[in-house]
């Protein structure tokens, strides 16, 4: 008999071990991490011990999971706030730069807005075709927005600004906002930047960068 045809005799007729009580006493099995043999009853204690031990990891990864949450959701409240305090364009810009850099540890951000700054034709069509995303590599001539720091920069987030602010995005009754294309979606572009090439990979979830983004194209919206 194969191994497979016993396990499934055994799952479909559990009163066996009723009428052969006595062998659960006599069977021996070898030890996981060998050395001897040991009862049915101590590979079973074994088992969930084991299986103990994989729950008690999981939920120890899914409170620190939710304390870096916790943390993340502060972060974005704060920086939030932050930009009640700005009176003009200019005074906002700098608030998004400053506090990314102090509230989120980011090295190097660029924010550029197209009211009076028009940008290339190749960012034009990136900002508006995508949502956040990450690369290790700048693209469309945007590393040139970091000055010197440029060429040390390995990883980047790119945060497109829209239109509207944050659920207005891609409204068809959402009003073009001043000096911008007819038709347009985006109203700048976020950046940002590090020297680390595991701060911002690909394949990192975006969730927190959407917010962001949302966040100050809303603070934007007014002033454009």
């Amino acid at each position: 008999m194969r191994a497979e045809d016993i396990a499934a005799y055994l799952q479909n007729n559990p009163q066996f071990f009723e009428t052969h009580a006595d062998m659960l006493a006599e069977i021996s099995l070898p030890h996981p991490h060998g050395g001897r043999t040991i009862s049915l009853s101590e590979r079973q204690m074994l088992t969930l011990r084991t299986n103990n031990k994989g729950l008690e990891k999981r939920l120890r990864e899914m409170v620190e999971y939710g304390k870096e949450n916790d943390a993340l959701q502060d972060k974005v409240h704060r920086f939030t706030l932050t930009l009640f305090g700005a009176r003009d364009l200019i005074g906002l810009q700098e608030s998004i730069t400053r506090n990314l850099r102090e509230i989120f540890s980011v090295p190097h951000v660029a924010l550029h807005v197209w009211k009076g700054m028009p940008p290339s034709a190749e960012v034009l069509a990136f900002a508006d075709q995508q949502k956040p995303v990450c690369a290790h590599r700048a693209v469309h001539g945007t590393a040139g927005w970091f000055g010197e720091s440029a060429p040390h920069l390995k990883s980047f987030a790119y945060l497109p600004l829209r239109e509207g602010g944050g659920e207005a995005v891609g409204r068809p009754d959402a009003p073009p906002l001043h000096g911008l294309r007819e038709g347009g979606q985006s109203a700048g572009l976020l950046i940002l930047a590090s020297e680390d090439a595991n701060r911002f990979y690909p394949e990192m979830g975006t969730q927190f960068l959407q917010r962001i983004a949302e966040i100050v194209s809303a603070a934007l919206q007014p002033r454009l």
